[in-house]
């Protein structure tokens, strides 16, 4: 507890500036979406086709979020029709190793997680 309460202290906000950040990065659909533009630079629709069960407007509403955050880039090319392109800026791409990290934790611990919600399941009936 010691280093979460050095670094909430930073600021000085009582963690309220670090819980918002954590809160936007560890959003599920940020992470996908993050994890998506690894490496590409993808149009809006390109996005939304690989990202199964995500709607148009919870896209637009993660991709605003990540570009006012500075985690994506959008560019606009001047054609007819325009033209969106969305890729990860070096902060969001920084994003890629700790999201694998995490990911792999939770592939690592799948056994255990499982076997304790059947026996809370089994505990609760």
């Amino acid at each position: 507890m010691e280093q979460y309460e050095h670094t909430c202290m930073i600021r000085g906000d009582g963690g309220r500036t670090l819980r918002g950040i954590l809160d936007r990065i560890c959003n599920k659909w940020t992470l996908l979406v993050v994890a998506t533009l690894d490496g590409s630079t993808l149009r809006f629709s390109d996005l939304h086709a690989q990202i199964p069960g995500i709607s148009q407007r919870m896209l637009t509403l993660t991709l605003r979020n990540l570009e006012r955050d500075g985690l994506v880039s959008r560019t606009v090319h001047a054609e007819v029709p325009p033209r969106v392109e969305y890729a990860l800026t070096p902060a969001g791409s920084s994003l890629i190793p700790p999201a694998l990290a995490l990911a792999s934790w939770a592939i690592e611990h799948v056994p255990h997680i499982e076997e304790s919600r059947a026996a809370y399941e089994a505990r609760a009936r």
